[in-house]
Parts: C-alpha cells; sequence; structure tokens
C-alpha cells in the first residue's frame, strides 16, 4: 500500500532532523509519497504568516502528518504555532510515549508509560484578558458580583474552560488506545479537591467513562501527588490522562525519567488526522550543524507508522533506534556518557547507521 503523508521541516534544527527521520521511514520499506510544505519562521515574509492555510489544507487532505520543530515568533502572531495547529484541526488528544532505553543516561530504568494530554481546552485554550484593559475590568467586576471575592485591579485573567465532550472524548480515547496496545492501567489526574467545577468535572466524567472498560484498571491521582508518585515510583504508572495544562508539565517530567526531550517522541491525534512531532523546540543555534539528536522525530516516525498499520516496519524501526542507543558508538554528543566525548557523530550519521542496522536485521 501507498501512503501520502505531509512532511513539514519545519525550522531551526527541523529540516535536519526531519530529512534524517524521512530516510530512516522509507528505508523500513514502506511506500511513502511524501507531500514536503513549510511553515514556522521561514515563511513569514512570503507568506505573512508562519502557518499558512496551505499547511493545513495539505494535512486535512492526506489525514496524516509528520513535522519537525516550529519556532513561534516572539511578540506577533500566534502564541504558539503547535497550539494553533492542533486547534484548528481538532488534535484533541496530544500522546507522548515515555520509555527507557537501554544506553540512555538517566537514574531510572524499565519504565514505559504514555502521557495523553487533552490538547483543545484548559488554560491553553488562550481566553485571557490583559491587565488594565477595559474588557478585564469588567470581567472583574462581574465575578465579584457573581462570586462575592474580590480581585485584584490590576490582576490579568485566563479562563479555563474543561467541558463534559471534550473530558469524555479524551478519557475514552486513552482506554482505548489502552486497549489497542495491550496497556493494563489508565490513571486520570486532576485537582479536583481545589478546583471542583473544571477539574472535578473532569473526573466525574472520567470515573463515569471508565465504567464501560472493565477490563482495564483504573484510578486517579491528584497532580502535585502524582509528581511526588512518579518521581518515587514511576514502574507502577502506565497510561496516564489529563486535563491540557497538567499534560504539558507532566510529559516533560515523564520524558526526564527516561533521558529528557531528545528521547520523547509525541503524536496529536484527531478523529480522522494525526501529526507527529519530537517534543523538543527548534533550537536555532544548531541550524545547520548537523549535530543535534534525531531520535525523537524518528520516534515519532515510529508512532506514525503504528498508527497506520505498518505494525512491523514500526516494530523493525524502533528495534534499529534501540540497537544503535544501547551500542552507544553512533549516537550524538548528548547521548553520551561525556558530552564533550569526541567519538560523537552528528545528525545525518545516526540516520546512516540506523539504516544500517535496518538492512542488516
Amino acid at each position: 500500500m501507498t501512503y501520502r503523508i505531509t512532511l513539514i521541516p519545519g525550522d531551526g534544527i527541523g529540516p535536519e532532523i526531519s530529512e534524517a527521520t524521512r530516510r530512516v521511514i522509507e528505508a523500513t520499506g514502506v511506500d511513502i509519497i511524501w507531500e514536503k510544505i513549510d511553515a514556522g519562521t521561514g515563511v513569514i515574509e512570503k507568506c505573512g504568516t508562519p502557518l499558512p492555510d496551505e499547511v493545513l489544507n495539505s494535512i486535512r487532505k492526506n489525514k496524516i502528518a509528520i513535522k519537525g520543530p516550529i519556532t513561534t515568533p516572539v511578540g506577533k502572531g500566534f502564541r504558539s504555532v503547535n497550539v494553533a495547529m492542533r486547534q484548528k484541526l481538532d488534535l484533541f488528544a496530544c500522546v507522548r510515549p515515555c520509555k527507557y532505553y537501554q544506553g540512555v543516561r538517566t537514574r531510572y530504568q524499565d519504565i514505559n508509560l504514555v502521557v495523553i494530554r487533552e490538547n483543545t481546552e484548559d488554560l491553553y485554550a488562550g481566553i485571557e484578558f490583559k491587565e488594565g484593559a477595559s474588557e478585564t475590568r469588567k470581567l472583574i467586576e462581574s465575578i465579584e458580583a457573581l462570586n462575592d471575592v474580590e480581585i485584584r485591579q490590576d490582576s490579568g485573567i485566563s479562563i479555563k474552560p474543561i467541558s463534559i465532550d471534550a473530558s469524555r472524548r479524551i478519557v475514552d480515547f486513552a482506554f482505548q488506545y489502552a486497549r489497542k496496545y495491550s496497556r493494563k492501567k489508565v490513571t486520570a489526574v486532576h485537582k479536583a479537591n481545589i478546583m471542583k467545577f473544571t477539574d472535578g468535572l473532569f473526573l466525574e466524567v472520567a470515573r463515569e467513562v471508565a465504567k464501560k472498560y472493565t477490563d482495564i484498571e483504573f484510578e486517579d491521582r491528584i497532580v502535585d501527588n502524582m509528581c511526588m508518585q512518579l518521581v518515587q515510583k514511576p514502574e507502577i504508572y502506565d497510561v496516564l490522562v489529563l486535563p491540557n495544562l497538567y499534560g504539558d508539565i507532566i510529559s516533560d517530567l515523564c520524558a526526564g525519567l527516561v533521558g529528557g526531550l531528545g528521547v520523547a517522541p509525541g503524536g496529536n491525534i484527531g478523529t480522522d488526522i494525526a501529526l507527529f512531532e519530537p517534543t523538543h523546540g527548534s533550537a536555532p543555534k544548531y541550524k545547520g550543524m548537523n549535530k543535534v539528536n534525531p531520535i525523537a522525530m524518528m520516534l515519532s516516525g515510529v508512532m506514525m507508522l503504528r498508527h497506520i498499520g505498518e505494525k512491523e516496519c514500526a516494530e523493525n524501526l524502533e528495534n534499529a533506534i534501540a540497537y544503535i542507543i544501547k551500542e552507544g558508538k553512533n549516537v550524538t554528543y548528548d547521548m553520551k556518557p561525556d558530552r564533550e566525548d569526541p567519538t560523537a557523530v552528528g545528525t545525518s550519521r545516526v540516520a546512516d547507521a540506523i539504516i544500517d542496522k535496518l538492512k542488516k536485521g
């Protein structure tokens, strides 16, 4: 079967790691026609925006996309290009596996958990009111009248919407993901003891949805306690499902448990569209240096292959990546025990080594 997939190289280090990822994916033997299209700071002058309509149209048409990191311009345009893409394409589920690979420098081993984050609501919905604005003063007055509270007049305000529909959708997704990938437990993470009408609603919906999945264990944890437990005993957790802000924070914490953002893949999934990307940023200071670690994006490619049903190719690619990490020879500086190790290789050489391993089997 031939797949048509949108490839967005991104900016900063994006084009280098995207090219390395494209090469290793093709080396698995899967038949892909790439529709390459640019987004980010490099297209602003030409298009007037870092996210041209043609990017979104390509993804809507092809249904599957993989992208390198994109820099969000400071002080203008979108708050975040990544957030804008998720919202405009209704990619409601952010999926971030956190798995230990032998050879990665980390304090923890035998970790294999998945963070599933609601992508469209919560404080990241972007409903904000600037300090001193007339609208903000009116909002403060209304809140004070409705809730019998006092808010400082020099406050900025952010609104935190959490709905039944979005909560049900993400929790249901988490349980379906657990079933599909033979996971045994789903943990809902919240702060319902304090935010009773938002996080409390999320927890209430999660408990209701869990009743449909009697084959999968369900539990819930308060977010601050969850952070402590992830540091103390991460091995007891499997699938975590969270509102947007907590999911963003916890996913980085979990990435730290397994070695950092250099080995942290991600996917943003909607009803019929999926966009895969590494969790890390665009690191523009390393642009063009053939130095950075491409493994997070390659592992995002593994996720993409699994999503489209190419399970054997996905398994082969993940095994090849794991072998190269364990061997420790053809890895970038950040994957060496000593970051100054002169034997560290560049981005393209990592891809070469993985392709060689795929050919040898």
